[in-house]
């Protein structure tokens, strides 16, 4: 990726990348008033940790309000034993200096992408879509532009990030407060992408692009004759009972339950605003849903645990590439990314940014889980770039201490 497309996904992308080359600093926050750190354990964990003063997660989760300035940060950590500690810090509003909910909804931005790929892969195994087709045989004479041929892109290598299309979110302008209450077709969003060059030849390396998800969406909606937002809660959100996700529907603005108001800046240099309520057509099977951190856990738990895909789709959904792009040590498999541990092992999960809120987390095969969002883009942070690309860091570096220690 060049420099000057990692300053621009680091304002307004839905990736998940961690090393964000901000393109400038934003103005300066107000000192938040009246700092909380809640933690909220559930009924099982009760008794442990007596003395927070020393629980290092907690401190973590302090340091990104307090150092790092996010608004406010909320995460569940699951332990090898199943029960659960919920963290909150900051305030969920800015002006009304309101606790942060425990365990609240959050847009989830391209952890969206990791359900779109479990649905393609349930339809893998019920043998109704190819892997290794190229995407022509199912939308057929839709995917052309200069350099860009969907007879010669497979569905493998748009869940994988192999493809080569360019992203249409790059084409959408830096400020978000312009269009936030815009209804989006998803075939609009296909035409900014095909507007643009390809970026390499399918299968030559690795580069992120939402429209390869966008694609996903559409394919899915072909193969069943069903709305993606359907599939997706009927063969995923129900089935393993993650009551607090869903896909919002058409006109749906808002986030509904308990959540915290997510803040963003309208370009560099820009005061932070309220950016909670706003049309997510946009982000569509890229990064449109909303869930919260515990339903996160679950989810992926669930998924390597083998509750949502046969042993060979998940097999597929494990084969990873190298994706040093997001982060060191990353490697991208099929809408999932597995990261190393500073313990040992692996996570495997996602993440996603979306204008208000940056969600990190995964999984590992002891039973481990661990999500967490704030309520801010590090590119929105009243900071320098070397403070923004710190407080990246902070949240991911959250869900490896979280699982270590």
């Amino acid at each position: 990726m060049s420099h000057n497309r990692d300053a621009l996904r680091s304002v307004h992308t839905l990736s998940p990348s961690r090393r964000r080359r901000a393109a400038t600093a934003t103005a300066a926050l107000a000192v938040l008033g009246g700092l909380t750190v809640g933690c909220v354990p559930s009924a099982s964990a009760s008794g442990a940790h007596a003395d927070e003063r020393h629980d290092v997660v907690r401190q973590r989760m302090d340091r990104l309000v307090r150092d790092d300035e996010f608004p406010a940060a909320l995460a569940a950590v699951r332990g090898r034993d199943g029960s659960t500690r919920g963290y909150t810090a900051g305030v969920a509003d800015r002006e009304d200096k309101a606790k942060v909910p425990a365990d609240g909804r959050v847009r989830i931005g391209s952890t969206t992408k990791t359900f779109t790929a479990v649905v393609v892969l349930q339809l893998v195994g019920e043998g109704r879509i190819s892997l290794d087709a190229p995407i022509e045989k199912y939308l057929p004479r839709l995917v052309r532009g200069e350099g860009i041929d969907g007879r010669h892109i497979t569905v493998r290598q748009l869940l994988q990030h192999t493809s080569g299309l360019p992203d249409y979110v790059a084409a959408m302008g830096g400020d978000f407060f312009k269009g936030r209450h815009t209804y989006t077709e998803p075939r609009d969003l296909l035409d900014l992408a095909l507007a643009q060059k390809a970026k390499f030849v399918p299968g030559s390396k690795w580069e992120y692009s939402n429209t390869n998800y966008l694609l996903a969406g559409l394919l899915i909606q072909k193969v069943t004759g069903r709305p993606v937002a359907e599939e997706i809660t009927r063969r995923v959100i129900k089935p393993i009972g993650l009551r607090h996700t869903y896909f919002p529907g058409i006109g749906d603005q808002d986030i509904r339950g308990p959540h915290p108001r997510g803040y963003h800046v309208a370009k560099p240099g820009a005061p932070m605003r309220d950016i909670t309520e706003m049309d997510p057509s946009w982000a569509w099977a890229a990064g449109q849903m909303i869930a919260t951190p515990s339903d996160l856990n679950h989810f992926y738990s669930a998924l390597l645990g083998g509750k949502l895909l046969k042993p060979a789709q998940l097999k597929q959904m494990r084969t990873t590439v190298p994706a040093s792009d997001l982060w060191p040590g990353a490697r991208y498999g099929l809408g999932l990314i597995s990261t190393p541990l500073s313990c040992g092992g692996l996570v495997w999960g996602h993440g996603g940014d979306i204008p208000g809120y940056e969600t990190r987390g995964g999984a590992t095969e002891d039973g481990r889980a661990a999500s967490v969002t704030v309520t801010a883009l590090p590119s929105a942070l009243p900071t320098d770039q070397a403070g923004q690309q710190t407080a990246a860091d902070h949240v991911i570096d959250f869900v490896d201490t979280a699982l270590c220690e």
